[in-house]
């Protein structure tokens, strides 16, 4: 992060409403989709105000039709414009699955068109939603060529890592945790600033682990690293930031320091990004490796209603201390 002036702390889903008032200041193609994004200020109120300050041209409340306004939002883009969708929720992205992968990922390559679009995805458990409000749907996308894919930890990445998505030319799927909304705060930079697609960051620096992961599983993977500190085990946390394109570089500079590696993600366990780091590590690091590589995520069922089932499901401290100290003893 640079040394450029602070100002007052920001919550993370104010960060994500900064970056968008910001966009939509600084670029006049730039406007908003959604539901209920307009008079009610969307679903968890990131656009409230925006309406009054924008008007009704830039700041469109579509009907509860998810094809139909990404079809829209993706015509608009390939005519110039700069569109921005929310998703109420990430689970209900399914319903346009067809646009966003057999027509916004497949333009460019098809007759060379660029589509300039973000989709704004609220995701993730912990906030009992149950399982039609608490899914991880990137590994959907993941398997998808021509889309960008982000998911942010902290308030600055956030609003940087969406200021470079709206910038793009291509298609940006942006994951947003639901859990980190009002949880988190930081100082952000008053200038502007970008956090550039495809770099991850080491957000702990550590010499017996790696541990790879994105959203708001960096927390829990900087919560366990400080009590496995207390024991004797460094554990250095990468944190992705973008998923697609993956910045290989850096995870392999961290697997080949260590030798060992956890991947932790909240997306259920077969299937997931974290299979094909997996590969992808083998395939590449496979001499650096003094250990295997071990997956923590959830079993392979819905994201439970009840509390208590839900605490299990997701992956904890506990999870990742205990993987981490299995690896150690390599």
């Amino acid at each position: 992060m640079t040394t450029a002036t602070r100002a007052q702390e920001v919550t993370y889903i104010d960060a994500i409403s900064q970056a968008l008032d910001e966009e939509m200041s600084r670029d006049e193609r730039v406007f908003l989709m959604g539901e209920d994004i307009g008079a009610y200020g969307g679903a968890f109120k990131v656009t409230e105000g925006f309406l009054k300050k924008y008007g009704e041209w830039r700041v469109l409340d579509t009907p509860l039709s998810e094809s139909g306004f990404v079809g829209a939002a993706i015509g608009a883009a390939m005519m110039g414009l700069r569109p921005v969708v929310e998703m109420q929720f990430a689970d209900f992205i399914s319903c346009a699955f067809d646009q966003i992968t057999e027509v916004a990922a497949k333009n460019h390559y098809r007759w060379g068109a660029a589509v300039p679009l973000v989709i704004r995805a609220p995701f993730g458990g912990g906030v009992h939603g149950g399982p039609f409000h608490s899914e991880c749907p990137e590994g959907w996308f993941f398997h998808s060529p021509g889309l960008k894919i982000v998911a942010p930890s902290t308030p600055y990445d956030a609003k940087g890592l969406l200021k470079a998505a709206i910038r793009d030319p291509n298609p940006v799927l942006y994951f947003e945790h639901k859990f980190l909304y009002r949880r988190i705060k930081a100082a952000l930079p008053q200038e502007d600033y970008i956090v550039p697609l495809g770099k991850a960051e080491v957000k702990r620096t550590g010499r017996d682990v790696s541990l790879i992961t994105y959203g708001a599983m960096v927390h829990l993977a900087l919560e366990a690293a400080e009590l496995l500190g207390k024991e004797g085990i460094d554990l250095e946390v990468v944190d992705l930031r973008t998923l697609i394109p993956l910045d290989k570089e850096t995870m392999y500079a961290s697997v080949c320091k260590t030798s060992k590696v956890i991947l932790l993600h909240e997306d259920n366990k077969t299937g997931g990004i974290g299979a094909e780091i997996s590969a992808l590590l083998a395939e590449d690091c496979f001499d650096c490796l003094d250990g295997p590589i071990l997956r923590i995520a959830p079993p392979d069922t819905p994201v439970p209603f009840s509390t208590p089932l839900e605490e299990f499901f997701l992956p904890k401290v506990s999870d990742i201390v205990a993987g981490a100290k299995k690896l150690a003893a390599y």
